[in-house]
C-alpha cells in the first residue's frame, strides 16, 4: 500500500484554500485541511470537507454529449465545440444567457461577464451564489 497527501485547491469557491488529497494506492479517499494555507488556516467548509465525493462518482460526465436524434450520444470535444459554434451564429443577443461559477475566481468570473457583454452582447449573465 502507497499512501500519501497531495497538495491542492478546494474546487468550491474563489477563496482557494488549500487541502490536502489523500491519496492511498493511487485512488483518492479523503480529504485533510491545510494548517500553513494563510487564508483556511487548518480550517474547510462543509464543501470543502467534501470536495473529493464527485471525482469518482459514478454519474460524473467525463466526455461530452451531443443530441443526435432526440438521444443523447457520446462526442468528442472538438465535435462539441463545433456543433456549439454552428448553434450560436446568428444567434440575437437576447436569446443567449451565460452562467458563471462561484468555484472560480473572481478574475474568471470578470472574464465571463467581459466576454459576455463585448462579444456576445448581451447582459443576459448570472452567478450561482446568488441562488
Amino acid at each position: 500500500m502507497r499512501y500519501e497527501n497531495v497538495l491542492s485547491t478546494c474546487p468550491y469557491c474563489g477563496t482557494g484554500c488549500n487541502l490536502y488529497l489523500q491519496v492511498l494506492d493511487g485512488e483518492i479517499v479523503g480529504i485533510r485541511p491545510c494548517k500553513e494555507h494563510p487564508v483556511s488556516q487548518g480550517k474547510l467548509c462543509i464543501k470543502g470537507w467534501s470536495a473529493n465525493e464527485f471525482i469518482n462518482h459514478k454519474d460524473r460526465l467525463k466526455k461530452p454529449l451531443i443530441r443526435v436524434d432526440g438521444k443523447h450520444k457520446e462526442a468528442s470535444w472538438d465535435e462539441a465545440l463545433k456543433l456549439v459554434a454552428k448553434n450560436l451564429k446568428g444567434v440575437a443577443p437576447a436569446e443567449v444567457a451565460f452562467l458563471s461559477s462561484a468555484k472560480t475566481c473572481n478574475e474568471d468570473n470578470y472574464v465571463m461577464q467581459k466576454f459576455a457583454r463585448v462579444v456576445a452582447k448581451t447582459n443576459n449573465i448570472d452567478h450561482c451564489a446568488r441562488l
